[in-house]
């Protein structure tokens, strides 16, 4: 009952000094605690990628879907992107250099041998997100990488991998910036 009588008279208090302002608000209010915040907009450039192209723009449309606090998005001609997508005729790995930032490889070497092109770029993409692989490990992990073997064509993370990404760039929204691994990570 207190809480009730005390939102009460809050918004009596915000009723009272919009009709003293002549119903104009001085000031936009704070953001509530509850409120999640803007996600955080990482850019990619897949015009390296050759023949990986719609495999990349895939990978990334998974993590748009899996996660809320970061949203990934094709950089416009001209624009610097967080992430370079190239494609060559390695392995697939990714070089890290900041949360959310660096160079990816879609190797065809991984291709050829029979790995499913999307779930190796969402995998590769999960590193620049912040994600360590997790080998060895089923095929319902993402970053279990290549030792799920090659029948397995699952391109989505798990809760944990969700979580996890979610957590890292919660976390930067918030001003607190994990730590993330750089060099790079071969799969």
């Amino acid at each position: 009952m207190h809480v009730r009588m005390l939102t009460g008279g809050l918004a009596a208090a915000c009723l009272v000094s919009v009709s003293l302002t002549g119903g104009q608000t001085a000031a936009a209010a704070p953001q509530a605690a509850d409120t999640p915040l803007a996600a955080r907009v990482l850019t990619y450039d897949a015009s390296g990628s050759a023949e990986f192209k719609s495999a990349v723009n895939r990978g990334a449309a998974i993590w748009n879907e899996s996660v809320d606090s970061v949203e990934l998005r094709p950089a416009a001609a001209g624009q610097r992107a967080n992430i370079r997508v190239l494609a060559d005729n390695g392995w697939p790995r990714a070089l890290p250099t900041t949360l959310g930032n660096g160079t990816v490889y879609i190797g065809r070497q991984a291709v050829n041998q029979g790995y499913d092109t999307i779930r190796i770029s969402s995998h590769e993409l999960g590193h620049i997100l912040g994600l360590p692989d997790r080998k060895p490990g089923p095929c319902s992990s993402l970053m279990s990488g290549s030792t799920a073997g090659t029948s397995c064509t699952n391109p989505y993370p798990n809760a944990a991998e969700k979580a996890e990404v979610e957590g890292n760039f919660g976390s930067a929204l918030a001003g607190r910036v994990p730590a993330v691994r750089t060099g790079v990570i071969v799969d």
